[in-house]
């Protein structure tokens, strides 16, 4: 009888195939852990170019991290910068951040806005999920009672009340005020009309527009005959440029005075030379003035081949901050990431960055500027 050779051939085949599988396991537990954060911004709309620069800062600290290495928990981990587009729009905003919620993301960054932080910051909070945004400055995002709300920039509650003294300094003694509706112009300019108030500056006025307006002519034509010593406008440089030009045009003679919204490089562009009439606040530290911001534009420029709106300083150390919290936590699991928030003290492009209780800068800078021949200039800054 002819002996069987089946099990003696299969033998080799079967070792062959555990030493494959073995080999595919010890390469999947040798492979990087992929780990998503948030960056959430208008890449598409009127302002489209300043959430652009979000998450430019956002994406060039996340490839920095990744070729410098992270281990967290002994793994390796590879950051992934999940990027979404809000338009700018509260219920879009909303949306994009149970997008990133069903992601699983682990940290976010944003929003810009803060029409659109504030609506996604409860499902952020729902979600136990740590939001840092880089941009948004309406006192209200912090204090809604949630332990996710985090911002490296100083507030309106701030930055208006600064504004209007600076503008009392200058001889400002009456003002017209502006604003598109929006929680962060609204919230502006109301902290701006508060403390002008208190520093006896007489305002005239408080009309509202809105964040897609172009045509300011009536609203101007009626402030001409108000005959303010300054226009205060609460809301971005989309909107702001038209107003400043458009005051030109009319012959007022009042200066332009503004949030960190307006406070652009892109300003010259959209006012045209009306931008040397405006005066203008930012929430946070010139990039002249950061400790790193020398550093970090020669960076951002090799990368992106272009200057910095303003924020990206922002995004890219609220990545860093988030990346901080992983590694104390030594967890990638977002409740301990959110849990190690409170106790940072973190030194980056912008400076030393520490939280209060509701998670605001324990020391805010606000910084004013002008524009000389269309060209943004730095003036002062003030410590709050």
């Amino acid at each position: 009888m002819e002996r069987s050779t089946v099990g003696m051939r299969s033998k080799p085949l079967i070792t062959a195939v555990l030493a494959a599988a073995a080999f595919a396991a010890a390469s999947a537990a040798m492979a990087d852990q992929v780990v998503k954060i948030g960056s959430v911004e208008p890449t598409t709309g009127g302002i489209s170019h300043l959430g652009k620069d979000n998450e430019n800062g956002a994406r060039l600290a996340v490839e920095e991290i990744n070729a410098k290495g992270l281990t967290i928990g002994g793994k390796k981990i590879t950051l992934q910068l999940d990027a979404q587009d809000d338009a700018a729009d509260p219920r879009q905003a909303t949306q994009v951040a149970q997008k990133l919620v069903d992601d699983k993301v682990v940290a976010v960054i944003g929003h810009l806005n803060s029409g659109t932080s504030i609506p996604a910051s409860k499902i952020y909070s729902d979600a136990g999920i740590v939001q840092i945004s880089p941009s948004a400055t309406n006192p209200t995002y912090t204090q809604q009672g949630f332990k996710t709300t985090y911002r490296v920039v100083a507030t309106d509650a701030q930055q208006g009340p600064a504004l209007a003294s600076y503008a009392q300094a200058k001889g400002v003694k009456s003002v017209a005020v502006v604003d598109d509706s929006t929680a962060y112009g609204q919230g502006l300019a109301n902290e701006f009309e508060k403390k002008a108030k208190a520093l006896g500056l007489k305002v005239l006025s408080h009309d509202a527009t809105n964040d897609k307006a172009v045509d300011f002519r009536a609203i101007l034509t009626k402030i001409k005959g108000e005959n303010p010593d300054a226009i205060m406008y609460g809301g971005m440089d989309a909107t702001g440029g038209p107003l400043a030009k458009q005051a030109k045009q009319l012959g007022l003679r009042a200066k332009i005075l503004s949030g960190d919204g307006v406070c652009t490089d892109s300003l010259a562009d959209l006012a045209g030379p009306a931008a040397d009439n405006v005066l203008c606040s930012q929430a946070g530290a010139a990039l002249e003035k950061m400790p790193g911001g020398a550093d970090f534009l020669a960076k951002y420029q090799k990368r992106f081949g272009q200057g910095i709106k303003f924020d990206a300083p922002f995004a890219y150390d609220a990545v860093y901050i988030a990346v901080d919290a992983m590694k104390r936590a030594n967890s990638i699991d977002p409740a301990k990431i959110l849990a190690a928030m409170p106790a940072t003290k973190y030194d980056g492009v912008i400076g030393t960055t520490t939280f209060d209780a509701k998670g605001d800068l324990t020391h805010g800078i606000i910084s004013i500027y002008g524009y000389k021949s269309g060209k943004k200039t730095f003036l002062d800054q003030v410590k709050m």
